[in-house]
């Protein structure tokens, strides 16, 4: 069910946006070969407590998965896709890393994800992060009151064709607030004019993923990551958003 949050809800909301943007920024900073996942889910924690908010992701349960996650923060590097779980794994020089940060405050989450370069990355990895950080300016332009998912979805795919990376199909942005995945779906690509119609007070999280080779992922044994099947690098970049009349107000930023 597609909800629309109240205009006290959305307050909260922009609050809980704004510190979100400021953990994930610290997080960002924090990047550097040498550093571990375990390290970045750790000052994660701290600093998501310190604020007196709690970690959306730590312990949630998801239908694909027989255990919930054991982080609060989703560490997804190289040819992890989406939701990888933080370990005692270290990064390296010429890594990219996504640092992906569900925050609950005031009862009400925010979601938002950025891929990072680890020290320099080869030109194609760069391309990669810029055509993906586009996308998602893209959509989230495309995004307003009485536009479609599609309208979303075609922007996006547009970026990426162009950019020549690849599309994952099976994973998508969505609602989010009262919950960490809400109604409805958006596809990363899409024809404009097709799907859910997009109403002024909806908050949802446009997020593409691309692949640098082929768009097919898998499901990793631990229950919870997804890899690429061909093992070259992905990238995902996420803000949560207000749909508006006019447009859409970025929450995460």
């Amino acid at each position: 069910m597609i909800t629309i949050k109240t205009k006290e809800e959305i307050e909260i909301l922009r609050e809980g946006g704004k510190r979100h943007a400021e953990i994930l920024n610290k997080l960002v900073d924090m990047v550097k070969p040498g550093i571990s996942a375990k390290e970045l889910n750790d000052e994660a924690y701290r600093l998501i407590l310190e604020g007196g908010d709690t970690p959306a992701f730590l312990n949630y349960s998801s239908r694909d998965s027989k255990t919930p996650f054991p982080a609060s923060l989703c560490i997804s590097i190289n040819d992890e896709v989406v939701h990888g779980i933080p370990g005692d794994k270290v990064l390296q020089e010429g890594d990219v890393v996504t640092l992906d940060l569900g925050l609950t405050h005031g009862g009400l989450i925010t979601d938002a994800a950025v891929t990072v370069a680890v020290g320099s990355i080869s030109p194609e990895l760069t391309n990669l992060l810029d055509v993906c950080k586009k996308a998602l300016a893209a959509g989230i332009k495309a995004a307003k009151g009485g536009k479609k998912t599609g309208d979303i979805g075609m922007a996006i795919e547009r970026v990426a064709l162009a950019g020549k990376v690849s599309v994952v199909e099976e994973l998508a942005g969505h609602g989010v607030g009262y919950s960490v995945h809400e109604d409805p779906f958006i596809p990363n690509y899409g024809k404009a004019g097709e799907g859910e119609v997009l109403k002024p007070g909806m908050v949802i999280a446009i997020e593409p993923i691309f692949n640098l080779g082929s768009r097919h992922i898998y499901l990793d044994k631990d229950g919870w990551t997804y890899k690429t099947k061909d093992g070259k690098q992905s990238a995902h970049f996420e803000h949560t958003v207000l749909i508006t009349k006019s447009g859409a107000e970025i929450l995460t930023q």
